[in-house]
């Protein structure tokens, strides 16, 4: 269900002074222009928007402190504010308050090559980080799709296509610099990879999605750059024959980097929207890094896993153009899924269960579509049980609105059942709050108590991942 603005936090007299006392710190760098607090009051997600009542940009921790010890002062509720490519209504101001755009901050502080690790500011982009450490022979390797800032990245614990192999962000971040509610600046850990010190505050703060502190600096893991990284494709028969295959190639020990899955309709979108001419069947696109010989071992493997499977034109290629053109395809899904209907918008929803489970989550979730008049393509990185669902919805439809909402409850419900979880890498934003209680149980009270703690008055990105 799309956010619902509850009353604004402040009286208009209280924003006004609130306001006035950002504009005399930052200037021209304070905006309440109505172009501005309409773009960052909304993510990429179909929820509706919801403006902030102003929106500051900052460009230091120190200042980040400052705007924040003055929000508090006032009362005014703040919503951090990165790329804005989030899915579940992360950045919807629903109490009003301050649009906190951290994208100002984005320099590459220190590259420490021989320790394998990077600090950098919550704004520096994905793509960007990568571009300035390619001459370095390392690279990030966490990859969403969209080009997200660092620090959203953090916030909602993002992963993607290399998560198989790499992890998340969860496993990529050694330390971060938060600042807190009341604007104390605090450092969660040191660059040392492993730590037994006290409670582990970094994981606390990566996937609080803006709720606890903002992140103003974050220590990243670093990897070489594989000696020869090979791409692949292989198209099925059947669906089930491609997540066989999926499940016999992690449990075989293929130290595969990618492995993803698009079933027929998401390829046929594709074709149509970036004039590629894949078999319009369920399809996995594949990456393997390492030595030449280990990647060409690792491709011959898959292909033979495949073959059994039903597996069919398996083919791949060691060459850069070549693999930027299969992972871009992959990359435009989203916008080729939202292509298939004029006027329509994406409601993308993800899921995770145990690799074990995961044919039958994805038959099972297809046979609802298969049973439903909405058009819903499916890709998943399916390597570590994740996968997504792109609802091709008319948002001035009701019914579809309804049987939006009914489907992704079903798909939750089902995953929950499976011991998995309600959103693998999307987060729980407002889009799905309600599906927390059901998943962790009493284990929300216990956050309750976290966020309560560190921001008594609910002033941090009020009304995301549960209510107070």
């Amino acid at each position: 269900m799309a956010a619902t603005a509850t009353a604004p936090r402040l009286s208009a007299t209280a924003t006004e002074a609130a306001v006035a006392a950002l504009k005399q710190l930052l200037g021209d760098r304070l905006s309440t222009g109505q172009a501005i607090r309409e773009q960052h009051g909304k993510d990429e997600s179909w929820h509706q928007p919801q403006l902030p009542d102003a929106v500051a940009f900052a460009q230091s921790t120190e200042e980040v402190a400052e705007i924040v010890k003055i929000c508090a002062a006032h009362g005014m509720p703040i919503i951090p504010y990165g790329a804005g490519t989030s899915l579940e209504g992360h950045v919807g101001a629903l109490q009003g308050g301050l649009s906190l755009d951290v994208m100002q901050m984005n320099k590459i502080l220190r590259v420490n090559a021989e320790d394998l690790d990077v600090v950098v500011q919550p704004g520096v982009t994905r793509k960007q980080l990568n571009e300035y450490l390619r001459d370095t022979g390392l690279f990030f390797p966490i990859d969403p799709g969209a080009n997200a800032s660092i620090g959203g990245m953090v916030s909602t614990r993002a992963s993607g296509t290399n998560a198989v192999r790499y992890g998340t962000m969860r496993e990529n971040v050694l330390a971060l610099t938060v600042v807190l509610a009341d604007g104390r600046i605090i450092r969660t850990s040191k660059r040392a990879k492993k730590s037994a010190a006290g409670y582990d505050l970094t994981r606390l703060f990566v996937g609080s999605e803006g709720t606890l502190g903002v992140v103003t600096e974050i220590t990243l893991k670093l990897y070489g750059i594989p000696e020869s990284i090979t791409s692949a494709v292989c198209s099925f028969d059947t669906l089930e024959g491609a997540i066989k295959t999926v499940i016999s190639t992690i449990q075989s020990g293929i130290p595969v980097a990618r492995i993803e899955l698009l079933d027929d309709l998401h390829v046929d979108a594709i074709n149509k929207y970036a004039k590629y001419d894949m078999p319009v069947k369920d399809t996995l696109f594949l990456e393997f890094h390492g030595t030449e010989a280990g990647t060409q071992e690792q491709a011959e493997l898959v292909q033979a896993i495949a073959g059994d499977n039903g597996g069919h034109n398996f083919a791949w290629t060691t060459k850069a153009e070549e693999r930027a053109r299969l992972w871009q395809a992959r990359h435009d899904a989203a916008y080729a899924a939202k292509a298939l209907r004029t006027g329509c918008e994406i409601w993308a929803t993800d899921v995770c269960v145990p690799i074990s489970r995961l044919a039958d989550c994805i038959l099972e979730t297809k046979e609802d579509l298969k049973n439903s008049f909405l058009i819903a393509p499916l890709v998943g990185h399916v390597g570590d049980g994740n996968f997504h669902l792109a609802f091709v919805i008319d948002r001035s439809n009701p019914k579809e609105i309804e049987e939006a909402e009914r489907l992704n409850a079903r798909l939750v419900q089902r995953a929950l059942a499976m011991e998995g979880t309600c959103t693998g890498e999307h987060g729980v934003g407002t889009g799905k709050m309600k599906y927390l209680v059901a998943e962790h149980g009493e284990a929300v009270s216990v956050m309750r108590s976290i966020k309560k703690a560190l921001d008594p008055d609910n002033l941090m990105n009020p009304g995301k991942i549960f209510s107070i």
